[in-house]
């Protein structure tokens, strides 16, 4: 098995836990700061993806979460059990690696969200002990804005679906990775891709649609950014879709939302145009229970699986050759594009 899920419990009788990294795999903390109906959908498609584009190298994976993200009960029993450790217990032990996800915007500015500051002391603390780590989505908005001042920007509408990215083809984490690259985004927020150049930051992948899609910088460890979502499995797209759509029958936002971009087949756009002139002409929460969600799920595929799992292999190779010769700098072939 490539990919291991340690659960802390498990771990406070072995040598492992206190010994460092050492030669037993590429250890990688996940702080998954999902709303409660994401988080097991969330924690399963990073240790996926992770575990396709591991191939023979060990990686041990540490769930974790922001404590002051707010939770309701079923939130709390997932996170209280044995699988998710809690911050400051991931934080003493020894990582290569971080990954932070995005969380639920409930706040119009970013400084005014309740895990602000906690996050700012975690920016510090992956560049100071990671050799590398990732900030996914919402997470790369509060990381830029508090490394550099740059704030994101409201959308008029929610930018989603899969985009076609050209790409700095010749960085190395993207070695092998075809190009356009496909990636899905979902979000209302972006980051001016003028500022983040002006910043010192690397534009990887962008596109006109989308914007900056994955940028990196380098510190002291080499931080990833992406604002969209490489980890999404096929379905999770016609997932918030549906959720959008039941906020808009249950009277919960004003307008019905717009289609993902470069997602649905043609068939599938018949069946979800004939639901929308249904559900706009008289809408009622019960009509959610008539989305054709069975009909199109499976005529859903996945057109950037294999970039995502390029990305990550190269990024997983990267954080095993820093390990392999016990520094935190990073090789100079990948160093020398940032």
């Amino acid at each position: 098995m490539s990919l291991q899920i340690e659960h802390l419990r498990s771990l406070k009788s072995q040598k492992s836990a206190r010994r460092g990294t050492g030669s037993d795999g590429v250890v990688i903390g996940l702080i998954n700061n999902m709303p409660d109906s994401a988080l097991e959908a969330t924690q399963n498609q990073f240790s996926r993806l992770l575990s396709v584009a591991a191939d023979s190298l060990h990686v041990r994976l540490r769930l974790s979460f922001l404590p002051e993200v707010p939770r309701g009960p079923a939130g709390l029993e997932h996170l209280q059990g044995d699988t998710y450790w809690p911050l400051e217990a991931l934080l003493r032990s020894p990582l290569d690696a971080l990954i932070v996800t995005g969380m639920e915007p409930r706040a119009p500015l970013l400084q005014e969200e309740p895990y602000w500051e906690r996050m700012g002391r975690l920016l510090q603390w992956a560049d100071t002990n990671t050799t590398s780590s990732i900030w996914s989505c919402l997470a790369a908005h509060v990381a830029v804005e508090r490394l550099d001042g740059i704030r994101r920007r409201r959308l008029e509408r929610k930018r989603c679906g899969v985009f076609a990215h050209t790409t700095l083809a010749e960085h190395p984490l993207l070695a092998g990775v075809a190009t356009p690259l496909y990636t899905p985004h979902s979000r209302w927020n972006e980051l001016p891709v003028d500022e983040l150049h002006a910043a010192g930051y690397t534009i990887v992948s962008a596109s006109p649609e989308s914007g900056a899609d994955m940028f990196i910088k380098q510190t002291h460890s080499l931080l990833v950014f992406f604002q969209g979502h490489p980890e999404y499995e096929p379905a999770t797209l016609l997932r918030e879709y549906r959720r959008d759509v039941g906020r808009f029958l249950r009277g919960e936002q004003p307008h019905y939302p717009s289609l993902p971009h470069g997602y649905f087949s043609p068939a599938a756009l018949e069946l979800l145009g004939a639901f929308q002139r249904q559900a706009t002409a008289k809408p009622a929460a019960e009509l959610l229970a008539e989305f054709p969600t069975a009909a199109i799920t499976d005529d859903l595929h996945s057109t950037w699986s294999t970039g995502a799992t390029g990305i990550y292999r190269n990024w997983l190779a990267y954080l095993a050759s820093a390990r392999n010769k016990n520094t935190q700098n990073p090789p100079s072939a990948l160093a020398s594009h940032v």
